[in-house]
């Protein structure tokens, strides 16, 4: 998002925040010991990103290819999580 869309969100002096959040999921994701509580915050947050972007009339398209992205991501890395014991 540029400043002018975190603006029209009234997110603007969450900014910071925002990203720090972002940034700690994506490393948690990356690594194979913590995959799976960064898959959990990366939905998470992709999923406000989405109830926030359908508040402020802002396309949902990009968060939504990004919570795709992270779900089949996942899914790549740790197939065995899906399955049934």
């Amino acid at each position: 998002l540029n400043p002018q869309q975190y603006e029209q969100m009234k997110l603007g002096d969450w900014r910071i925040l925002i990203a720090l959040g972002e940034i700690t999921s994506a490393l948690l994701f990356l690594f194979p010991k913590t995959n799976r509580y960064g898959a959990i915050l990366l939905s998470s947050y992709m999923g406000g990103a989405i109830v926030a972007h359908m508040i402020s009339g802002i396309s949902i398209i990009m968060p939504s290819v990004v919570l795709i992205l992270v779900w089949v991501g996942f899914y790549l890395r740790t197939p065995d999580f899906f399955k049934v014991k």
